[in-house]
């Protein structure tokens, strides 16, 4: 039996997850759906959607869709709902979990890496997270939850763009990308997403697709030379758009890349001993490496304490073997990974 994609929708009060919800349980897109809705949220789906008054917390929707809330523990509800599709009692191909009011999409994604019987089962495709832009600015700036998910996103959706002037929209995506280059970033109207845009990005599978947004990239180069090259001009007048609007989030993400290879033993050590330490702090990680010893791409990611790697195509001919790794945390001691992973080449 092949692996059920999970994709877990996080995001703040009123930034459109019900909406988008109601579009999956409600649509006739053919496909058959599970959404596992977490009790505790603050805005509630089943109220709206489903007037049952059965003690089942399992509701098969008239298009095929299922939707269920946690009242155990998430693993044991999607236990529950392998079991069931494995007896033909539920049909489904794919599961959502809306993690509204949870502060931390990571323990819900760690769950597919922890447990065996879980990812045997299920495949954790991508987390998504949808940001409202008429109230971003002062959610980010009061919320520690609301940067956490920014933090962990894989594709950032970004609603009520027609509700806010443009220069306010760009200004937000650019704190976006300062706190999560990694995740593309789309504006869409209320709700309406089309399907092929939520499901299957693969945001989690160990590819060597290592998307970090160009825009950021330049900008690090450019925030780079500036530190180096010309000192004196920076100030007031520096007309670099990473500078403009700065907000000090404690969510931050740094890229690291080298064109020297990396001694295995040594970064081996030097990631256990910086997960160990700030693991909690560490949402998202992910690079693409060049290792000593082996002619392909070493792929690594990880979420908090847990990460793994593996073995990806060959380097092509002519391709420079350039290691990138991008890190996003909260409050993550850039210049000790910096130095720590300087350290771990050859």
């Amino acid at each position: 039996m092949s692996l059920i994609p999970v994709t877990i929708l996080t995001g703040f009060l009123g930034s459109g997850k019900t909406t988008l919800l109601q579009r999956v349980l409600n649509e006739a897109h053919g496909q058959k759906i599970a959404v596992i809705e977490n009790e505790f949220g603050e805005e509630n789906i089943d109220n709206e959607i489903l007037v049952n008054d059965t003690n089942e917390n399992i509701i098969q929707m008239n298009n095929g869709c299922v939707c269920c809330t946690i009242r155990e523990d998430l693993r044991e509800t999607l236990q529950l709902l392998a079991a069931k599709k494995r007896k033909g009692l539920l049909d489904f191909e794919r599961v959502v979990i809306e993690t509204t009011g949870l502060a931390d999409p990571g323990p819900v994604a760690q769950t597919f890496f922890m447990d065996e019987e879980i990812s045997e089962q299920y495949l954790l495709d991508s987390i998504l997270t949808l940001v409202d832009a008429k109230h971003a600015e002062t959610q980010l700036d009061e919320r520690q939850e609301a940067r956490r998910q920014v933090g962990f996103a894989d594709q950032i959706f970004i609603s009520k763009t027609d509700l806010v002037a443009e220069d306010e929209v760009k200004s937000l995506m650019d704190r976006l990308r300062q706190m999560n280059p990694r995740a593309p970033q789309k504006a869409v109207h209320f709700g309406e997403v089309a399907i092929s845009e939520v499901f299957d990005l693969r945001g989690f599978n160990l590819n060597a697709k290592l998307d970090i947004d160009p825009e950021f990239l330049k900008a690090e180069e450019a925030d780079h030379d500036d530190h180096h090259e010309h000192d004196h001009v920076q100030g007031e007048h520096c007309e670099h758009p990473s500078h403009h609007h700065h907000h000090d989030d404690d969510v931050k993400s740094f890229v690291f890349r080298s064109d020297k290879p990396f001694s295995p033993a040594k970064l081996e050590d030097f990631l256990g001993a910086v997960v160990n330490i700030y693991g909690p702090r560490m949402l998202r990680y992910k690079g693409v490496l060049n290792m000593e010893g082996t002619d392909r791409k070493v792929i690594f990611q990880g979420v908090h304490q847990l990460m793994g790697s593996d073995l990806g195509p060959v380097w092509a001919e002519g391709e420079m073997k350039t290691s990138k790794m991008v890190f996003i945390g909260i409050d993550l001691p850039k210049d000790i990974f910096i130095q720590g992973l300087e350290q771990c080449l050859i």
